[in-house]
């Protein structure tokens, strides 16, 4: 399957290809169409996959960063861009990011300011970043705890989404891809149905096969529409907020669980300011507990404050929420922050009980 993701303020166009298989079918036809090619990687795709990639583009350079979310800062990006000098790049290279998120976003921001530009085609390895971040064009870096401060918009100009890279993955990792699956079944009904009608299969990786391609299409239609996250796109957010805020102090969780933790939450937070479908929030709650394992649910004390440093908040502090309310609808809650931080821990003792 082909999703082409239409860009009108850039009149560009981004392809993304879909299917097992496309990683070996595509991606030396894209090398081909470039005058000058280079691969970003990590140590860990570099281990099950280097010698793929280098069989598939022999003479090309490929640069391998040590893995880890803890690695996602300005001295990586950095490094990469000294590596991309010193392989003589020019205007009309392409970087082709294969990895996962951390890699999608570094290599996106690295061709976003290579010579004020560069195509980048971004191949991504885990389920999560099939889904989310490869789609979009949003690239960062973090600065010490600040998330995804330091960033540019930058589209790719295709996408391999290669299903066979899911049969290497563990669990958590499924777990953490999940978490963003379910975030666009609460924004799209027809998608919550599938995914509530399956709810067993959810980790059966033919299942995934068959769910993927219908939420990359979920967040393309949502790019199409609102690509500098002025209005729509904000719905994205699901989850975040919250699920950032705990992520930051906890870390034994992968980040599509704590997306799933922030929903928890918020959800909650949104009973009782908006008008909610009952029903439908106990069936996202149930959804969201076959992903999470009992007890996963960590303490959000420590972290309330770090929500203060989300961007998506207002300039006079206020704490902006994207919460799931009905089937398909979201609501944007405007919640000052005591008042946040009063009803979390509310919560908190609620979900202990």
């Amino acid at each position: 399957m082909t999703i082409t993701l239409r860009l009108k303020k850039q009149e560009r166009e981004s392809k993304i290809v879909c299917g097992n298989g496309v990683f070996e079918r595509e991606f030396p036809r894209l090398i081909k169409s470039y005058p000058q090619a280079f691969v970003f990687t990590d140590e860990n795709v570099d281990a099950l996959y280097g010698d793929v990639i280098r069989s598939l583009a022999p003479d090309v350079p490929v640069y391998a960063m040590k893995a880890g979310e803890e690695n996602k800062q300005p001295h990586t990006l950095i490094a990469l861009l000294q590596k991309m000098a010193e392989a003589g790049l020019h205007r009309k290279a392409c970087l082709f990011a294969v990895g996962g998120g951390v890699v999608g976003d570094i290599g996106g921001l690295a061709a976003a300011l290579y010579m004020r530009g560069i195509d980048c085609v971004q191949v991504p390895t885990t389920l999560l970043s099939q889904v989310d971040s490869s789609v979009g064009g949003k690239t960062a870096v973090d600065l010490d705890c600040y998330k995804n401060v330091v960033g540019a918009f930058h589209q790719p100009t295709a996408v391999l989404v290669d299903g066979t890279f899911l049969r290497t993955l563990p669990r958590r990792e499924i777990a953490c891809g999940l978490g963003e699956i379910i975030k666009h079944g609460a924004l799209n009904g027809e998608l919550f149905d599938r995914l509530y009608q399956n709810k067993e299969r959810l980790f059966d990786l033919s299942f995934l096969d068959e769910i993927v391609p219908l939420n990359i299409r979920h967040k393309a239609n949502v790019v199409e529409a609102d690509e500098r996250e002025t209005g729509l796109r904000k719905s994205l957010n699901l989850g975040h907020t919250t699920g950032h805020a705990v992520e930051l102090v906890d870390g034994k969780l992968s980040h599509g669980e704590y997306v799933l933790v922030g929903m928890r939450y918020e959800m909650r937070l949104a009973k009782t300011r908006v008008p909610c479908d009952e029903e439908y929030l106990n069936r996202l709650d149930e959804l969201i507990l076959y992903v999470l394992e009992k007890g996963q649910m960590p303490s959000v004390k420590e972290g309330i404050a770090y929500a203060k440093l989300d961007k998506k908040n207002e300039e006079n502090g206020t704490i902006v929420v994207t919460a799931p309310t009905k089937r398909g609808e979201y609501a944007l809650l405007h919640l000052p922050f005591a008042e946040y931080e009063s009803e979390l821990l509310r919560l908190e003792e609620a979900f202990s009980c």
